[in-house]
């Protein structure tokens, strides 16, 4: 099935084994993919489930011909949230896209002291439309969750030490590197719902107030390194981390 195009869909769109599609996936799977009726495609709900599908003759809709079932494991043996301070420019495209290959399960954009960007609706659609694409071309079951930003200290009350192990990426100071931490203090052994949060910094990295609210909130400071990292490399560069941890924990020896 891995030659097969995935399609990004929402749950209530299967009903009585048909899929029924949108205009937008119309237009992708027809203008874009150049299928017709009678292809076949994976559609995909985002959280875990997957169907074969077969194109029907109006092309509104699809027939499920069977439920697949996820042989190999795909996410992440934890929920990986990324809390990260919004880049200027048009760096949150590059950041939502490449958190989504690296199976990160929630995104919460953050305004922060340093923040350059106060985004628009239009923006945190966009954003969610590459999560969906980048989902769909890495084989993903689950579409990642974009919120809507909020300030720095809104995030910390809604995820800190009390849910979730939670880890401050600091780019100055003596902190320990977040491999060493991971190592020492897997997330996954912490509850039957592991969780690990990773806050990345804006242009100018964290204030000394922000991350002083970090540590009251059960944040852990850590380093990614000894170079300064852009705001749109640290993200990549901690969730590179995390995942190459949390699978090599599930490779058998051999």
């Amino acid at each position: 099935m891995a030659q097969l195009q995935r399609v990004a869909i929402a749950p209530h769109q299967v009903l009585d084994r048909r899929v029924m599609l949108t205009a937008e996936q119309q237009h992708y799977l027809t203008r874009v993919l150049r299928l017709r009726g009678g292809n076949r495609f994976i559609a995909m709900d985002g959280q875990g489930n997957s169907w074969l599908a077969e194109l029907g003759p109006s092309v509104s809709e699809a027939v499920v011909v069977e439920q697949l079932m996820q042989e190999d494991p795909v996410e992440l043996p934890l929920a990986v949230i990324l809390l990260v301070a919004l880049p200027k420019g048009s760096g949150m495209d590059e950041v939502v896209r490449q958190a989504t290959e690296l199976g990160v399960n929630q995104i919460l954009p953050v305004i922060s002291d340093r923040t350059l960007l106060n985004p628009s609706a239009q923006k945190l659609e966009r954003w969610r439309r590459i999560v969906q694409e980048a989902a769909e071309q890495s084989e993903r079951q689950v579409v990642p969750e974009v919120s809507a930003p909020l300030s720095f200290e809104q995030a910390l009350k809604i995820w800190n030490s009390t849910n979730a192990v939670c880890y401050l990426c600091a780019a100055r100071g003596n902190p320990p590197h977040l491999l060493t931490r991971l190592q020492a203090q897997p997330a996954s052994n912490h509850s039957h719902n592991p969780r690990l949060v990773v806050a990345t910094g804006p242009e100018g990295g964290w204030t000394e107030s922000e991350v002083e609210q970090a540590i009251a909130s059960g944040y852990q400071p850590v380093s990614l390194g000894q170079r300064i990292l852009r705001a749109v490399t640290a993200p990549l560069a901690a969730l590179s981390l995390i995942t190459a941890t949390a699978e090599s924990s599930q490779i058998p020896n051999r």
